[in-house]
């Protein structure tokens, strides 16, 4: 069986989460059972609905209740918002010790750090979760140095040139 790696896609650019989808895309491809576990976007946020097509080969779990981005949202709706996204951790969690999916891919999760709804050590927690097989894709614009420690592979996303409006 092939060992599996954390891979870890982070920075101020754009496209970290298609690189991810792709790596879903390739896995689901081979045969693989792909998981992904969206944090940070809301309800509202239909640019991975595309990939439901795709089940049951590819999975996509969002735990969050309100339709807008989590830093659009009232301190009140963001302390709800908070309990459900440490319910999508304690998923991944339960997923990763089950072996239910060969790919997880916990898209945005570095923000959670960011955003103090987790702490580093949290994710750490759910990263020893890890089975020898299953592989891990996080994505999210800052990585911590103690999460760095985890990750085989380190993409650091940033753009060389933008349009400006």
């Amino acid at each position: 069986m092939e060992k599996g790696s954390v891979q870890v896609y982070y920075g101020d650019g754009r496209g970290k989460s298609m690189a991810a989808m792709g790596s879903a895309l390739r896995a689901a491809g081979e045969g693989k059972t792909v998981f992904v576990i969206q944090f940070l976007k809301g309800k509202g946020d239909h640019s991975m609905d595309f990939l439901q097509r795709l089940e049951p080969e590819i999975k996509i779990f969002r735990f969050e209740k309100s339709e807008g981005y989590y830093e659009e949202l009232s301190e009140e709706e963001k302390d709800e918002e908070k309990m459900n996204m440490k319910n999508g951790l304690n998923f991944s969690k339960k997923v990763l010790v089950t072996g239910e999916c060969n790919v997880l891919i916990l898209d945005e999760v570095l923000g959670l750090i960011d955003n103090g709804v987790i702490t580093s050590e949290e994710l750490e927690a759910v990263l020893l979760s890890k089975t020898d097989e299953t592989e891990i894709i996080m994505t999210g614009r800052v990585l911590e140095d103690s999460v760095r420690t985890y990750a085989d592979e380190i993409y650091n996303i940033t753009a060389e040139k933008q349009i400006t409006c």
